[in-house]
């Protein structure tokens, strides 16, 4: 192991989006046996640092790959394609046009039933974006519009999290 690799090949895994999250979840297990401080104890402090940074780097890896938004920028900043969210919030006029009519329909909710059919809508949404991330990623290979979709994902999560703290909100009621 090298603590440059990249997290794919930290993992053993294919630098896929597609990832089985039950071998992601068993290498990271096997890692961290491998790597964790307490095995080193006998070999003194520097050992136990560097197990420590390799501890650090695994999680690290395990946390970017195991959330699928994560794992698709990570992947479209490996193939070139920076997602750059800060500075490059362009998004097609179709996708803004339904961010807007989503913001409406949720102001507008007046009751839990009417948040949670948005929840279900804005939820399906995401799927379909995840696999056509997927798509673009594994299938196409075309990092820069996979870099888009990622940006336009971010939207979708943070409005999705908004709709959280609506529903808590009445749920609280």
């Amino acid at each position: 192991m090298n603590l440059s690799d990249d997290d794919f090949t930290l993992f053993g895994l294919p630098p896929r989006f597609a990832l089985d999250r039950a071998a992601l979840d068993q290498r990271w297990r096997q890692l961290q046996a491998e790597v964790h401080p307490d095995r080193f104890a006998a070999d003194g402090a520097a050992a136990q640092r560097v197990a420590m940074q390799w501890a650090v780097r695994v999680n690290e890896a395990y946390q970017r790959l195991k959330e699928p938004l994560s794992r698709g920028a990570y992947l479209c900043e490996l193939r070139g394609a920076a997602i750059d969210a800060e500075r490059n919030t362009a998004m097609p006029a179709a996708f803004l046009m339904q961010q807007m009519a989503w913001r409406e329909a949720l102001d507008d909710a007046a009751d839990l039933a009417a948040v949670e059919r948005l929840d279900a809508e804005v939820l399906a949404a995401e799927r379909t974006m995840q696999a056509e991330l997927q798509r673009l990623l594994d299938d196409a290979a075309d990092a820069p519009a996979a870099a888009a979709e990622v940006r336009a994902l971010m939207f979708v999560r943070r409005f999705r999290a908004d709709i959280e703290r609506r529903l808590e909100t009445l749920e609280a009621r």
